[in-house]
């Protein structure tokens, strides 16, 4: 099929809904589905994108979790996926990780998600697709989109490398606390996965320029390495996405994100 942008607009993508090499996958509330998807998608439970288990819940599900996973959803080597949610992307944007994680480098965002396709009055239905059977996805599990802690605390003293805290500020600076430690990883910088968002554009990301303007602001370098996370990596799935789609030299997240750094004993915070 036809080349697709990571970042993909619900005009671009409705001329291609019939293509057969396209995969659909949706990540929106249970009930919204059931009432009302993009015809052809599937459906995953945001939680099957996670481990679920302390000391990191936002961890990558074990090998045989992902492989059933994917064969449920059909997944197959020759798909382009297509993934979306009805919350501005950080579901979508953490399958995005998903993929990069086993392998599969074929997909793309829907910009907006379910808000700004229904919002457009385009094609929704209640019908659920056909379970395609196929071969067993050929997983092939790489380390190299996610940092551990190790990787992180490595990186504290590393010029090159830039943490992108995703969390809202009150988080941020420790007035909001949501693990034994309040805080921040020392010099990471702050810039909430909301602000990316435009409200007045259905919840598409912001445009370009300002997306850059904001990251420039926050003193998130995209030529350095960018290790991106917030409190389970769910809200730092779109800013990893984010940082794909303006190109950033390399881009990790660190799945265990806040939820491990701030209740492991031996991690330094800053406030």
């Amino acid at each position: 099929m036809t080349a697709l942008p990571l970042l993909i607009e619900p005009e671009m993508l409705e001329a291609h809904l019939h293509d057969p090499g396209l995969l659909l996958v949706d990540l929106c509330h249970p009930e919204r589905y059931a009432v009302a998807h993009l015809p052809g998608a599937v459906h995953v439970q945001p939680q099957e994108t996670q481990r679920g288990r302390p000391p990191a819940p936002g961890a990558l599900p074990d090998r045989a979790s992902l492989q059933a996973l994917v064969d449920r959803i059909g997944l197959q080597p020759e798909h382009h996926v297509v993934v979306y949610d009805d919350e501005g992307g950080g579901w979508a944007g953490r399958f995005v990780w998903l993929l990069d994680a086993i392998g599969h480098r074929h997909y793309s965002l829907l910009n907006g998600g379910w808000i700004a396709w229904s919002d457009e009055g385009r094609p929704l239905t209640a019908e659920k697709p056909e379970r395609k059977n196929g071969n067993a996805y050929p997983l092939e599990l790489s380390a190299q989109p996610t940092a551990d802690l190790n990787a992180v605390l490595s990186a504290l003293d590393d010029p090159d490398v830039v943490i992108w805290d995703a969390r809202s500020p009150a988080e941020y600076r420790g007035e909001r606390q949501a693990a034994a430690k309040s805080g921040h990883i020392p010099g990471a910088r702050n810039l909430e996965w909301t602000q990316t968002m435009d409200p007045a554009r259905s919840f598409r990301l912001r445009d370009e320029a300002e997306l850059r303007q904001q990251l420039a602001a926050a003193g998130i370098d995209l030529n350095k390495h960018i290790i991106t996370h917030c409190q389970s990596h769910h809200r730092s799935g779109l800013t990893y996405a984010i940082a794909k789609h303006l190109g950033a030299a390399r881009v990790q997240a660190y799945a265990g994100s806040w939820a491990e750094w701030g209740n492991h004993p031996n991690t330094p915070v800053e406030r």
